[in-house]
C-alpha cells in the first residue's frame, strides 16, 4: 500500500505553498547578484531560459504527480519505470541534493547577516566557524519543526511562505519607483560576458537552484488531501509565480546597482548582502532592515521545506529496498518518517563542512538535482507506453514534443555546471552504486538485488552519466573544461548542438530500455481501488 502511515493533511494551498516557499529561498537573496556578475544584464535572459526549461520538466511532473500521487515521489518513479538501477541511481542523487539544501539555506542566512554580524565572516571570507555553529542550530530548529508532523510544519510553512512572497514584491515595486537606473542595462554592452556567459549562469550563478522547489508539492503528494487533482496545480501554479518573480528581481537588481559601482565591470560588484545594502544607497534604510529580517526568514523557511523532502526521499528509497528499512518506519502519532527525518538532519549537518560557503553549494547541488529531474519526461513517456489507459488527471498535451525539450534543456543545464562540479558528482554516484552493491551482499534480506532487466533497463543512464563526464571534460573551456588535456576541444557553440542531439538519442534509449514493472501495475491497481473508495 503506497503512503502506508502517512497523513492526508495538506490543502492546495499548503502544496502550492511548499512549492513556493521553497523556490522564495536564499536565491532571491543572492542569485541576482551572482548572476549579474557573470553575465552583466544579459542575466534576466538567463533566468527566463531556466525558468523555461524547469517549467517544461514541471509540466511533466504535474502528469506524474497526478498520475502517482506518492510521497518520495521523485525515488518512485524511475523505480515504476525502469526498476532498480535506474532507480537507485537517481534517488541517491535526489538524496545527495535535497540533503544539501538545508546546510546552503541556512549558509543564506548565516551569509547575509555578515553584513551586520562580521564574526560570522572568516578571514579567507567564508563563514567562520562561529557562523557554522549557527547555522547548525537553524537546521535543529528545522527539525524541531518537522518531528512534530506535517500539520506542523504546514501549520509553519504556510504563514511563512506568504510573508515571505511580501518581500521580494515589495523589493520589484520599490526598486522600480524609486531606483532604477535604466542606463544600466547598457553599461559595457547588454551581454558582456557574450551569450557563453548567460548560460553559464543558469547553473551556476543559483538560478537553477532557486526554481528547484517546485517538485516539492510532488515530494509531499502522500499527504495530500487531494492529491490527483491538487498536487499538478500546486506545480503548475508555483512556477509561474517564481518565474515573474525572479525575472523582474534581476531587472531590478541590475537597475538598481549605482552606475558608479561599474567603473570596473559587472564581475567587481562585492555585496554580502546584495538589495539590502542597494536599498540603503537609495535611501530606503527602513527597507533595508525589513530585508536583513527577511533574509533570516526566506532561506530557513525553504531548508524546513527542504528538511522535510529529504526524509520523504529516504522514505521512498527505503521502500524501494534501497536504503534499511527502518527508514520507511512512520511515527504512528505525528505520522512522520521519524528515522529517516533524523537521519536527513545528520547528513545536512555533515554537508556544512565541507562547503563553508553558499556558492560553493549551489552548483553541485543544482547539477544533482537537475540530474534527478530529467528522468521523468523519460519516465512519463514510458507510463503513457505501458499504462495507456491509467487514470491522468493531468494528461500534458504534446508529451511526444516537451517531454524530450525537457530531457535535452536538462543536460544543457549540467553541462554548463561545468567539469569542476560534474566530476565529484559522477565520483558520488559511484560511490553510491558501490555501497548499493556492497549492502545487497551484506543484508541480502534488507536490501532487494536488482533483477536482470532492471540491470539491462539501466545501461542507458550509465553510459549517458559517463557521456556528460566526458562532454565537460573536452567541451568548451567557456563552460569550465579543465585547463589541460583537451580544454575546449569542442568548441562553442558546437558544444552545445552534440548535447543536444545526444540527449536526444539518450532521452529515446531511455524510453525505449523501460518496461512495465510489477510494481507500477500494482500501484495503479491500488489507486484504482482508493478512487473507488473516493479517497482520492
Amino acid at each position: 500500500m503506497i503512503n502506508k502511515g502517512l497523513k492526508k493533511e495538506l490543502s492546495l494551498l499548503d502544496l502550492t505553498m511548499a512549492s513556493l516557499g521553497a523556490i522564495i529561498g536564499s536565491g532571491w537573496l543572492l542569485a541576482s547578484q551572482a548572476a549579474a556578475q557573470g553575465a552583466g544584464p544579459s542575466a534576466i535572459f538567463s533566468w527566463v531560459i531556466g525558468g523555461v526549461v524547469v517549467m517544461l520538466i514541471g509540466l511533466v511532473y504535474a502528469e506524474l504527480g497526478g498520475l502517482i500521487p506518492e510521497s518520495g515521489g521523485i525515488a518512485r518513479y524511475p523505480h515504476y519505470s525502469h526498476g532498480h538501477l535506474t532507480s537507485f541511481i537517481m534517488g541517491w542523487a535526489a538524496f545527495l541534493a535535497y540533503a544539501s539544501v538545508p546546510a546552503v539555506e541556512a549558509e543564506g542566512v548565516v551569509t547575509y547577516a555578515q553584513s551586520y554580524i562580521p564574526a560570522f565572516k572568516a578571514a579567507n571570507g567564508n563563514i567562520s566557524a562561529l557562523g557554522l555553529l549557527v547555522a547548525a542550530a537553524l537546521m535543529a530548529l528545522f527539525f524541531i519543526i518537522n518531528y512534530y508532523g506535517v500539520k506542523s510544519f504546514a501549520k509553519v510553512n504556510t504563514p511563512v511562505t506568504l510573508i515571505k512572497f511580501i518581500m521580494p514584491s515589495a523589493t520589484v515595486l520599490l526598486f522600480l519607483f524609486i531606483g532604477m537606473h535604466w542606463s544600466n542595462l547598457s553599461v559595457h554592452g547588454f551581454m558582456p560576458y557574450h551569450s557563453s556567459g548567460m548560460m553559464k549562469m543558469v547553473s551556476t550563478a543559483g538560478i537553477v537552484f532557486s526554481f528547484l522547489g517546485f517538485r516539492q508539492a510532488v515530494d509531499l503528494a502522500g499527504e495530500a488531501k487531494h492529491p490527483q487533482r491538487d498536487v499538478p496545480r500546486a506545480v503548475v501554479y508555483s512556477l509561474i509565480i517564481g518565474i515573474l518573480l525572479y525575472v523582474l528581481l534581476q531587472l531590478v537588481f541590475i537597475g538598481g546597482v549605482p552606475s558608479s559601482q561599474l567603473a570596473k565591470g559587472w564581475s567587481a560588484l562585492s555585496y554580502s548582502a546584495p538589495f539590502a545594502q542597494l536599498a540603503v544607497t537609495l535611501g530606503m534604510g527602513w527597507f533595508a532592515t525589513l530585508l536583513y529580517a527577511d533574509a533570516i526568514l526566506s532561506p530557513a523557511g525553504t531548508g524546513n521545506i527542504y528538511l522535510a523532502s529529504t526524509s520523504r526521499v529516504l522514505y521512498a528509497l527505503a521502500n524501494n529496498r534501497y536504503f534499511p528499512k527502518a527508514l520507511s518506519k512512520v511515527d504512528p502519532k505525528t505520522g512522520v518518517p521519524s528515522v529517516a527525518l533524523i537521519t536527513a538532519f545528520i547528513m545536512g549537518l555533515i554537508f556544512l563542512a565541507p562547503f563553508p560557503a553558499w556558492q560553493k553549494l549551489v552548483g553541485f547541488v543544482s547539477s544533482a538535482t537537475v540530474l534527478t529531474y530529467i528522468i521523468g519526461p523519460i519516465s512519463a513517456a514510458v507510463f503513457r507506453r505501458v499504462a495507456p489507459n491509467a487514470k491522468r488527471p493531468v494528461k500534458l498535451g504534446g508529451m511526444n514534443i516537451i517531454a524530450p525539450l525537457a530531457f535535452i534543456g536538462g543536460s544543457l543545464i549540467i553541462y554548463w555546471t561545468g567539469w569542476a562540479v560534474n566530476l565529484p558528482l559522477l565520483i558520488a554516484m559511484l560511490v553510491g552504486l558501490i555501497l548499493y552493491a556492497i549492502a545487497t551482499l551484506v543484508a541480502p534480506n534488507q536490501i532487494q538485488r536488482p533483477t536482470a532487466q532492471s540491470l539491462k533497463a539501466g545501461i542507458w543512464l550509465i553510459v549517458y552519466l559517463l557521456f556528460m563526464l566526458a562532454m565537460s571534460y573536452y567541451g568548451s573551456s567557456v563552460f569550465g573544461a579543465p585547463a589541460n588535456h583537451g580544454k575546449g576541444a569542442i568548441h562553442y557553440p558546437l558544444d552545445l548542438v552534440v548535447i543536444a542531439v545526444a540527449s536526444l538519442l539518450f532521452y529515446y534509449w531511455g524510453v525505449a530500455s523501460g518496461y512495465k514493472t510489477k510494481d507500477v501495475e500494482e500501484v495503479l491497481e491500488a489507486l484504482d481501488e482508493t478512487r473507488e473508495a473516493g479517497a482520492l
